[in-house]
């Protein structure tokens, strides 16, 4: 029962990551297609019709952490406060300056347009550092209370994968704008999606090594893992090739999940490890009855997100045009 609850959690996890990334990677991109105010609201805007249920996704994947798992809950964000702070700061700024930039039609739009840039590349940063030192380990006393160390949370490993992430995202917005965006907004996207997949294998070649050499009790499950994130590159990077820009996509979306994925399953059964401690996902659930109360909710819950997310995914699968309704 433990397990299985622990897939669901890495189900919304993943999602998310594999859904929002793209939010975080248009915003990266902005600057890139600010060719005038209407070809930045379009660009915005193919986001419009998605951005909300993504975020869905992270608020369903923290309600079930609280509620399935609270002692490990209570030791991540212990012993990452500072990166939970920065995150939370980044997706606030994100999340508020994308809903007021268009809110008023004669207001000046730069600081606003910078807030979405901002915290987009503060939001990709911080969960690269987060998950990085998932992965790493985070800086636990032996009785898995904090040990007060901040700057280690900021360990070359981990700031390896911050610079991941932001590459990462990157590469999945220019890949979903190759998607959504205006058709002559196309070929800048596919070209700046070819651009980001030598950064991003670069990234996922030295984390693989570095990895393989300071990473101890590395189960096969998190082999795994590292040989999908290689196979969804290859497919996004063959699919930008043949112009199966929805293929790219798909291969970008599985490869922003890959990371999440991994920092769950890399020790499994441990979930959370540091010198000297280490916690099961035994150890991190929460009584049986709370599961039983669990099951009568979260099914149906998640039913419901993995058919509105389709649902808007096929209302709003073509690309952005004159017709289109501008959310941003």
């Amino acid at each position: 029962m433990v397990t299985l609850w622990w897939c669901v959690l890495g189900l919304l996890t993943c999602g998310y990551f594999a859904l929002a990334g793209y939010d975080y990677g248009v915003g990266l991109l902005l600057p890139a297609f600010e060719t005038g105010e209407r070809r930045r609201r379009q660009t915005l805007g193919a986001l419009g019709p998605f951005f909300l249920a993504n975020e869905v996704w992270l608020v369903a994947a923290v309600g079930l952490l609280f509620g399935a798992f609270p002692h490990l809950e209570g030791k991540v964000f212990a012993g990452a406060y500072v990166l939970v702070v920065t995150l939370l700061l980044g997706l606030v700024t994100f999340t508020a300056s994308m809903q007021l930039r268009s809110r008023r039609p004669d207001a000046r739009r730069g600081a606003w347009t910078a807030g979405i840039v901002g915290g987009a590349l503060v939001t990709a940063l911080s969960w690269g550092l987060f998950l990085g030192n998932l992965v790493a380990g985070l800086p636990l006393a032996a009785d898995g209370s904090p040990s007060g160390d901040v700057l280690a949370l900021f360990s070359p490993y981990a700031v390896l994968w911050g610079l991941g992430f932001v590459a990462l995202f990157a590469l999945q917005g220019a890949a979903f704008l190759a998607v959504r965006a205006p058709a002559e907004l196309t070929g800048r996207a596919v070209r700046l999606a070819r651009a980001f997949t030598a950064p991003v294998l670069a990234f996922l070649v030295i984390t693989t090594v570095w990895s393989a050499f300071t990473l101890d009790g590395v189960t096969a499950l998190g082999a795994g893992v590292a040989a999908l994130a290689f196979a969804a590159l290859a497919v996004a990077r063959l699919g930008l090739a043949l112009r199966r820009n929805r293929v790219a996509l798909v291969g970008s979306m599985v490869l922003s999940a890959c990371p999440a994925l991994l920092a769950g399953t890399v020790r499994f059964p441990a979930v959370l490890v540091s010198p000297g401690y280490a916690l099961t996902v035994d150890q991190a659930a929460t009584a049986p009855g709370t599961f039983a109360v669990l099951t009568w909710f979260a099914p149906p819950s998640l039913l419901v997100l993995l058919v509105v997310q389709w649902l808007t995914w096929r209302a709003h699968r073509h690309p952005v045009d004159q017709r289109s309704l501008l959310h941003f």
